[in-house]
This record gives C-alpha cells, structure tokens and sequence, in this order.
C-alpha cells in the first residue's frame, strides 16, 4: 500500500513556479504570506502564528488550482501528493481507511508535505443517511486524521483541497479548512499574459493590438477555456503563422465554460466562508 502511495500519487518535485501560473496576483501574495513563508520559517512562525493545516482554494474549474498546489510544495521544498477520491476508495470494506491513514503516514515521513485533493467535494462532501458504508468510513477516517495534522504544531502537514463546489463540501470539512481562498476567472491582463506564454513557441503574426482584442473577447473565459481558444486556432488549415482572425474564427467555436450565476454563486459562497471577502477580480474592476 506504502509502495502504491510512492508510485502514483506521491511527487518529490512538481516544478512549478509562480511564473508558470498567469494573474492572480492576490492569490499568489496571499499564498506566499499565509502558507509559504511559514513553512519555509518554522523557527519564526510559531505558536499562533504557525502555518494553517488546511487551505481550501475554490473557483470556477480551469482557473489554476492545481497549479497553486503544486507551486506550494515547490516553493517551499515540500514533497507533494497529488490525490482524488477515486484512488482512496476501494471494493474491500477497510481497504479505504488504510489507504487515508498510510497516506497520511508517508506524509509525515517525507515532511515537509503538501498533500493535495482534487475535487475534495466529492471525498469529503455534506454526509446523508443514502451514504455508503464505506464512503462513510473514508470520510471519518479523513477528518480523523486531518484533526490530528490540526493538533500538532511539529507536524509540517499543509492539506490542500480545491474544488469547483463549495457549497457541497462536508461542514467538519470545511471547518478544518482553516484558510479558504477564492481563485477567480483570469482578468483582461492575466488573458493576454496567458495567450503570449500559449503562443510563445508557436508561428504567429500577432502583435501587441492584436493580443489586447483577444483579451478583451475573451472577458469571463477561465484559464482552460483560453487554452482551449488558442489549441482551436492554431489548427488553420493552411500551414502559415496564426493571425487575429483565426482566433476570431475560433471564438464561434470555444465559449466560455462558466456562466455569470456561477460567478455569484462563488462570490456569495466567498463573502459567507472565505478568509479574504474579494470579489472576482474582472467585476469588481469593471
């Protein structure tokens, strides 16, 4: 089970940097203060003011998530697992909560870790008498241990939970959660930033004018849904460098992903439970 957990989820060196992740400035700064610096300081961040065990960044899918988890970990030298509901589950009753307790425990050796749930929702979300007997027991068996990571001020343990539904996520969960960051869509610079790292190694004829008219058509576009646009535009049909109105033409194909009700539904979501009460930053802006 030790060995499975070393080989599939567990990552001495994702790699990534700040650089890598374009906007979000509010988050990256928050990020530094409240989980990196104090990681990277033990001996200075002490008592109450030691890093929080738990941080639940939550926003529209495709907007970098992932990416701050992994940042984290490289930031501070941390070894980073990478899990998701379905590598925790199992057909054998018990199977489940011996995989949470030998993640946890891998964690501990290899520390300082940075353990990272995608989708937490769907590990850890509101607990019903319809349950299955064994999810319930992983669901225990998590907050048990995420209690004992809480506890224990020697323990360099940061669990990080991202998820694109706040609202499901399991109260005790979401309690133990001690940080929860809002990561919002990309706004207008963060889009251009995005397309010219995109087209960097790409044949293009796009100049500064014609990056910012792709940003601004692109308004409510998450980070993904930018990928998408610029993979659609490259696939002209002719082999000539990209231009302007292959993205146009691109833009009848790929639209955004995430509607205006979503967005209220996380920005309502983050001024009830979030640690920093912001709104998205594109709305707020305009």
């Amino acid at each position: 089970m030790i060995e499975m957990i070393e080989s599939e989820i567990l990552d001495q060196s994702p790699g990534i940097s700040w650089d890598d992740i374009a906007g979000l400035e509010f988050a990256k700064a928050s990020v530094m203060e409240i989980v990196v610096w104090p990681m990277l300081r033990p001996d200075i961040f002490t008592g109450l003011r030691g890093p929080p065990k738990g941080l639940l960044l939550f926003g529209p899918p495709g907007t970098g998530k992932t990416m701050i988890g992994k940042t984290i970990a490289t930031e501070s030298g941390a070894t980073f697992f990478s899990i998701s509901a379905s590598s925790l589950m199992s057909k054998w009753i018990g199977e489940g909560e011996k995989m949470v307790r030998a993640l946890f425990a891998v964690a501990r050796v290899n520390a300082p870790s940075v353990i990272f749930i995608d989708e937490i929702d769907s590990l850890l979300s509101q607990r019903s008498e319809g349950d299955f007997e064994a999810s319930r027991r992983v669901k225990t068996e998590f907050l048990v241990q995420m209690d004992g990571v809480a506890c224990s001020q020697e323990e360099r343990i940061l669990l990080v939970g991202a998820t694109n539904r706040p609202q499901e996520l399991d109260e005790a969960a979401r309690r133990r959660m001690v940080k929860r960051l809002y990561i919002p869509l990309p706004d207008s610079a963060a889009r251009q930033q995005l397309v010219t790292h995109l087209m960097r190694n790409q044949s293009h004829d796009l100049c500064e004018m014609d990056l910012q008219e792709i940003a601004n058509l692109t308004k409510g576009y998450s980070g993904a849904d930018v990928k998408a646009l610029c993979t659609e535009a490259a696939f002209n049909q002719s082999v000539r460098p990209i231009n302007i109105q292959d993205f146009k033409n691109a833009l009848r194909q790929v639209r955004a992903s995430v509607s205006d009700k979503d967005i209220s539904n996380y920005i309502e979501w983050n001024q009830q439970y979030g640690s920093f009460p912001v709104e998205d930053e594109e709305s707020s802006a305009a």
